[in-house]
């Protein structure tokens, strides 16, 4: 067993070292406004910042790494987002998709082997799901493996892995081929070491993805050959490990949204200070305060989830029951970080519109943020699926009584009562799933706020964004009551040629 390093940095010596070498590498060596719109990551970038071991936060102490601490793994993809959210993404790649189900899953062999390579060689990890006909649709992935002399044949083509090309190891996610030719229901996890002879991937196309310019992704063809020792052992199913993966990484979003939302923040507050309109600075215009605010609250929200993920999301826990939970952090606060960049942008104005510029690289640097690892509107109508089955359980028909006894809703929605007290349609259309699904994260997330108020985190931030919520969840609540059904029409462009009419 790797010996544990008696001499690591205290947390946040480590922190502050770390973000010394960023702002060395991307203002002092290079500027990374420059860097942000070229594909890859300069060489020199990587070596700076990985020559500190940032990734031994995510191995546990008995390998030599610094403990695969929730709070730490947390605060690491937060500091590296304030500067690059492609860098926090890096990390939460390496981290939340493959140290932490090895840590977790893996056999006592593979575990030496990756850490050992991680923490002295630099190596880098990734996890592969997704696959050209079957994205959000994961259950029914066709990527297969027979097994046989405890070695099993992984055949299959996955896309849009980050760090596709990149990673020395990879999770590869496969279901097995049964000897009648179909492919069983669970799925098994293995850690392919691309390195080792017949564990080599083939990257066919490498993507000119929108956006995290600095992340490579592409597709991948799978023919390899992977040994029994170094497949994840499910405590369960592997269709619970996939949920317990996918639900803690989701938990984790709120580190690489709150260093990104903040930077944005402190970029717009800058401007609006200097920048003078009518003789007078931006920042005393009632609209642009409006603005402010409501980039400010979304940093106290995510604040408020990173206090929460940090005290429930570790891997020591069963995160595989937590949809409702998990999908409210995910959808709600990337969604923030889009709104958060819409409005950097439009309060910095033309400048923001350059590619070098932060604010409107930040639009789509965040966007995929609510695509990938269940896209939004998915995760909302997930939500309403849950709390409308378990309504049916218990036998309520009225939101009201349901939310105010339920664990995650309980504190907030007394404060909403007259929106909430009504009897609930339990067979809406997907659209107004969508819409409830988006109310419930709210008020989900309005509850963890209130939980970081009784913290001591500032009262008056705690104030604001609970107000902001409380908006939002009334404006969303106008749209969710409005019986209004609009439909797409066929041939509109014939019947709706405007030269027609003129």
């Amino acid at each position: 067993m790797i010996s544990k390093k008696e001499h690591q940095l205290p947390f946040d010596t480590f922190l502050k070292e770390l973000k010394q070498r960023m702002h060395n590498v991307f203002h002092t060596r290079a500027d990374i406004n420059n860097l942000a719109v070229k594909r890859g990551m300069p060489p020199f970038v990587m070596r700076e910042i990985m020559d500190l071991n940032p990734l031994s936060v995510g191995i546990p102490t008995e390998y030599g790494g610094r403990g695969s601490i929730m709070r730490e793994n947390i605060a690491l993809l937060s500091t590296a987002s304030y500067e690059s959210l492609a860098l926090s993404l890096t990390f939460g790649i390496n981290s939340a998709l493959f140290l932490q189900p090895v840590a977790k899953y893996a056999q006592e062999d593979a575990k030496k082997e990756v850490f050992n390579r991680f923490l002295n060689h630099q190596n880098m990890g990734g996890l592969m799901i997704t696959e050209p006909g079957f994205g959000s649709d994961a259950l029914n992935m066709q990527t297969s493996h027979t097994t046989e002399n405890g070695i099993s044949h992984i055949q299959g083509t996955k896309h849009w892995a980050g760090l596709t090309g990149w990673a020395e190891f990879w999770l590869l996610t496969s279901r097995e081929r049964a000897p009648s030719g179909n492919l069983k229901r669970d799925i098994e996890f293995f850690i392919c070491d691309v390195n080792k002879p017949n564990q080599q991937i083939v990257v066919e196309e490498i993507y000119e993805n929108l956006g995290l310019y600095q992340i490579p992704y592409g597709k991948n063809r799978l023919d390899v050959l992977i040994p029994d020792s170094h497949k994840l052992i499910p405590h369960t199913t592997g269709v619970m490990l996939m949920l317990d993966l996918l639900h803690r990484s989701r938990m984790q979003f709120p580190g690489m949204a709150l260093g990104f939302i903040q930077r944005l923040l402190d970029e717009s507050i800058l401007h609006v200070r200097e920048r003078l309109v009518g003789g007078k600075s931006l920042f005393e215009y009632d609209q642009v305060q409006s603005r402010l605010a409501r980039m400010q609250a979304a940093y106290t929200i995510a604040s408020a989830m990173c206090i929460h993920s940090s005290r429930v999301a570790g891997i020591e826990n069963d995160l595989s029951g937590i949809g409702v939970e998990a999908n409210s952090v995910k959808s709600y606060v990337t969604d923030l970080m889009q709104e958060t960049a819409q409005s950097a942008t439009q309060l910095v104005g033309a400048q923001a519109y350059k590619l070098t510029h932060i604010a409107g690289r930040g639009i789509t640097d965040s966007r995929p943020f609510q695509i990938f690892e269940g896209s939004n509107d998915i995760l909302y109508a997930q939500i309403s699926e849950a709390v409308i089955k378990s309504m049916k359980k218990i036998k309520e028909t009225n939101l009201y009584n349901y939310l105010k006894q339920y664990h995650l809703t309980q504190k907030f929605v007394a404060e909403t009562k007259n929106l909430f007290d009504f009897e609930i349609n339990t067979t809406l259309s997907q659209r107004k799933m969508v819409e409830l699904g988006q109310i419930v994260s709210r008020l989900v997330s309005a509850d963890l706020v209130v939980n970081a108020g009784e913290t001591g985190f500032p009262a008056k931030l705690i104030k604001n964004a609970l107000t902001v919520i409380r908006q939002d969840i009334e404006m969303m609540f106008s749209s969710f009551k409005n019986s209004s059904h609009p439909e797409v029409v066929e041939n509109y462009s014939e019947q709706g040629e405007w030269l027609r009419f003129t």
